[in-house]
C-alpha cells in the first residue's frame, strides 16, 4: 500500500465545491470515480482545502492510498485522459504513509480577482468578480496591512464554522491593480470558513469609501462577524497553491 499525492487544478464553476455531497457533483466525487475506474479499486481522496461551490484552484492537494502497480508519475497522465476538461491533475507523486494534506504544517495562497471597469467582460465572468464603482486600491492596500500577522480572525469567519480556534497567521497580503484587474493575494497558515471571501468583501468596502483603512483594526478587535463587510462572491476566488513546510515532499 502506498500513499499518492495529487496536485489538482480546476474551474469550479459547474461544481458544488470540493467535498462530497449527496445528489451533487463535486471535485472530490469526480476524482474518486475516475481514480477508482483507472486503478480498479475503491479510491477515496482526502483534500487539503474544501473549496466552496464556484471557487477555483491552480494547486489544491489530495492524497489517496492504493495498491496499484502503475508508476505514480504516470497516474496524472492517465487521469487527464479520463477527467473532464475543467479538472486537470498537475502532478502525481508518492509521499510518506502518514502524510495528511490538512494536518501537515503548510502555507496556503489564495487570490481574489476583481474586474473594475464600467462594463463587464464576458471572458472574465467565471473567475473574476465585476465591480463598476471606482476602487481606491491604495486605501485597500493600506487596510490589508492590518491583517498581516497572527490575529483572531473571528470577525472574518462565517458564523456557521465549527472550529476550535479562530486564530490564524497571515504571512503576506497585497492588493494590486493591473489594467482593469484588482487582485487581492493572501498567504497564511490556514483559513477559516469563508475567511478570504470576507476579507475581500471588507477590503472592497474600503475601496468604495464605506470603511476607512484603520477600521480594519477595530473589526479584528470586535471578534464579531457583523463588524466585517459582506462575503464576496465565490467565483472571484482561486486557490493558487500550497507549500508544505515539514514533510510530505514527493519521493523522486
Amino acid at each position: 500500500m502506498k500513499r499518492i499525492k495529487l496536485t489538482v487544478a480546476y474551474d469550479g464553476t459547474r461544481y458544488s465545491g470540493w467535498q462530497l455531497q449527496p445528489n451533487a457533483e463535486t471535485i472530490e466525487s469526480v476524482l474518486n470515480r475516475h481514480l477508482s475506474g483507472l486503478l480498479k479499486e475503491e479510491i477515496t481522496v482526502t483534500g487539503a482545502s474544501r473549496t466552496d461551490a464556484g471557487v477555483h484552484s491552480l494547486g489544491n492537494v489530495a492524497v489517496f492510498d492504493t495498491n496499484t502497480r502503475i508508476p505514480v508519475e504516470k497516474i496524472s497522465y492517465a487521469m487527464n485522459t479520463r477527467l473532464p476538461e475543467d479538472i486537470v491533475i498537475q502532478d502525481s507523486c508518492e509521499v510518506e504513509p502518514d502524510f495528511h494534506p490538512r494536518r501537515t504544517d503548510s502555507r496556503k495562497t489564495y487570490e481574489y480577482r476583481i474586474l473594475n471597469r464600467k462594463f463587464p467582460l464576458p471572458d472574465c465572468r467565471h473567475n473574476t468578480y465585476f465591480v463598476h464603482r471606482n476602487l481606491d486600491v491604495e486605501k485597500m492596500s493600506q487596510a490589508a496591512e492590518y491583517l498581516r500577522g497572527e490575529h483572531d480572525f473571528k470577525s472574518f469567519c462565517s458564523v456557521h464554522a465549527q472550529v476550535q480556534s479562530t486564530v490564524r497567521t497571515v504571512y503576506g497580503i497585497c492588493v494590486e491593480k493591473e489594467n482593469d484587474i484588482v487582485t487581492i493575494r493572501i498567504t497564511g497558515n490556514g483559513f477559516l470558513y469563508n475567511m478570504v471571501r470576507i476579507i475581500a468583501g471588507t477590503l472592497l468596502q474600503v475601496g468604495i469609501g464605506c470603511l476607512r483603512p484603520e477600521e480594519i483594526e477595530t473589526i479584528l478587535e470586535k471578534k464579531d462577524r457583523r463588524a466585517a463587510g459582506p462575503t464576496a462572491p465565490a467565483h472571484g476566488l482561486t486557490m493558487i497553491g500550497i507549500e508544505y513546510l515539514q514533510n510530505g515532499f514527493c519521493k523522486f
